[in-house]
């Protein structure tokens, strides 16, 4: 696996260990919790695997065009610069629909190895460029691709400790 997806599934592991129902489904009025979190970030992976996957059977990446001034702009904040900004909302096909934790957590954890199977896959085939285009951050390449699903799950992760009250180790640490 990818460093920053290994990184990624280490970080998601250890702040669900031991998690209890009371736990997985705690949060602030009007936001996630952590059972949805984990479901939000397993719908991402497999969103990004499906279109890579989809992309290969084609024979060929979706066509690409060059990112607009606030794609670009995002994608620096996010993937170069390593900040995730709060409240942006999610789109609907990577919102959580109520997968209990430990489900969430499986397929999470479990599309995470496909998206990176299917990350690689499209690396090895049209090389070092853009694979596929993101909604909001534009065209990205398989390595884009990878480091932003580090900072988001990243974020998310962070979240999750604060809500269920664990105190990150030092494998949690920000970039």
């Amino acid at each position: 696996m990818d460093a920053w997806l290994e990184r990624l599934r280490k970080e998601i592991t250890e702040a669900t260990a031991g998690l209890q129902d009371l736990d997985w489904n705690r949060a602030p009025k009007g936001r996630w919790s952590s059972a949805e979190i984990i479901e939000h970030l397993g719908r991402s992976y497999g969103t990004t695997a499906k279109m890579l996957e989809l992309s290969m059977e084609a024979g060929g990446p979706a066509p690409v065009r060059s990112a607009k001034v606030q794609e670009f702009l995002t994608k620096a904040l996010i993937v170069d610069i390593g900040i995730f900004p709060s409240g942006a909302k999610a789109p609907d096909m990577v919102k959580p629909k109520g997968d209990p934790g430990p489900v969430a957590l499986e397929r999470a954890l479990s599309n995470l190895e496909r998206m990176d199977a299917a990350l690689a896959a499209a690396q090895d085939r049209w090389g070092p460029g853009p694979v596929a285009i993101h909604f909001a951050l534009g065209p990205m390449s398989s390595s884009q691709w990878r480091k932003f699903h580090y900072i988001h799950g990243h974020h998310h992760v962070m979240q999750m400790l604060k809500r269920i009250g664990k105190k990150r180790s030092d494998k949690t640490r920000s970039i």
